[in-house]
């Protein structure tokens, strides 16, 4: 099965795709002695070289079980002195975090190199449980369980329904398979309390049983096969939204689009439909209001500034070939129907 070069590279434990693309660029990267380039489609036949060095797929993937302790920042960025990396120490190739916890956070954390499973375990949209204890500031009341379990709203959104159980006074349990940002510590902020301990003991079918802090294990062969079945089935990718219609009117009647789709007639307008001579049809209508704003003011009768012009309107030269009598005879019916002032001065 053919492959992206990069992904291929990933995959063997060298490097992140992202520098692997680098690599490649860079020229450090051969395909059967030619010089690969971003992009290259490759398979388990081809000879790969990076840096000089052949590059093999593993037999097997690796998948780890870590119980991370407080103070550990769930990053794999090496320059963080408390990267979890570091506190890993694992030495049998690349793996990367599934997931991550706070960094006052603690408890189970999965490790593997392979990589498709990463989203198929985390999207929320697959559901995938994961159980945490939490131990707060104040008693665990009735009202407080109610409330969790029928959602609480942070960051704009309502979060899903999840089973709480108490355990004691100050503990509860916990079961989401939904993954906001520090989700349990805003929850519990929205009702008024705080978190003091918030341990996570479960992902799916992975307990942190038997696993002290600070320490990782291999998954058991059974546990690799429920957590690969578990996740047969389940998006890497975000499924497309459906396309909600969405009804603008505007001066050529109703046009209807996708969301997001600027339509004719719409508000931004930018990309109204052409007409025949390539000008935007909301052209005529343009100048048709402003025609109409020109015969209102006409009507309503400007007012007169120095040397009697009306204001707003400008002398207008006459065209060749234009008869100007219409104009002439409206001024001199204006003229005469005027009734003369009362002790108005003649000129001499």
């Amino acid at each position: 099965m053919l492959v992206r070069l990069n992904k291929f590279i990933s995959d063997a434990g060298i490097c992140s795709r992202r520098e692997a693309d680098r690599k490649i660029e860079n020229g450090n990267v051969r395909v059967n002695g030619r010089v690969a380039r971003v992009g290259d489609l490759v398979s388990d036949t081809d000879r790969i070289l990076v840096n000089g060095n052949p590059v093999e797929m593993r037999s097997e993937r690796v998948y780890l079980a870590y119980n991370k302790p407080v103070g550990i920042t769930s990053t794999t960025d090496r320059t963080d002195p408390d990267n979890i990396l570091k506190a890993l120490a694992y030495h049998g190739g690349r793996v990367f975090p599934v997931g991550r916890l706070d960094k006052d956070s603690e408890g189970l954390i999965l490790f593997t190199d392979d990589g498709d499973i990463v989203n198929k375990i985390l999207r929320a949209s697959n559901k995938h449980d994961k159980e945490y204890i939490v131990s707060v500031d104040k008693p665990v009341t009735p009202g407080f369980i109610h409330q969790m379990e029928e959602g609480v709203s942070i960051l704009g959104v309502m979060t899903r329904r999840c089973a709480v159980e108490k355990i004691n006074t100050f503990t509860f349990r916990v079961i989401l398979n939904q993954g906001l940002n520090r989700q349990i510590r805003r929850m519990c902020e929205a009702l008024g309390c705080q978190v003091t301990r918030l341990q996570r003991i479960r992902v799916m079918n992975i307990n942190l049983d038997g696993i002290p802090t600070g320490t990782w294990r291999f998954l058991t062969d059974s546990e690799k096969d429920s957590l690969l079945q578990a996740v047969k089935g389940s998006r890497k990718e975000a499924s497309a939204r459906p396309a909600r219609k969405r009804i603008t009117s505007g001066a050529s009647g109703v046009g209807s689009g996708s969301h997001g789709e600027k339509t004719a007639g719409g508000a931004d307008g930018a990309d109204s439909p052409k007409s025949a001579t390539g000008k935007p049809r909301h052209s005529r209508n343009r100048s048709g209001a402003k025609n109409a704003e020109s015969k209102r003011d006409k009507k309503k009768g400007a007012k007169k500034t120095t040397g009697g012009r009306r204001s707003g309107t400008t002398r207008s030269t006459a065209k060749p070939g234009r008869s100007t009598n219409r104009n002439v005879s409206k001024t001199a019916k204006k003229s005469t129907s005027k009734p003369k002032r009362s002790g108005s001065r003649t000129k001499k």
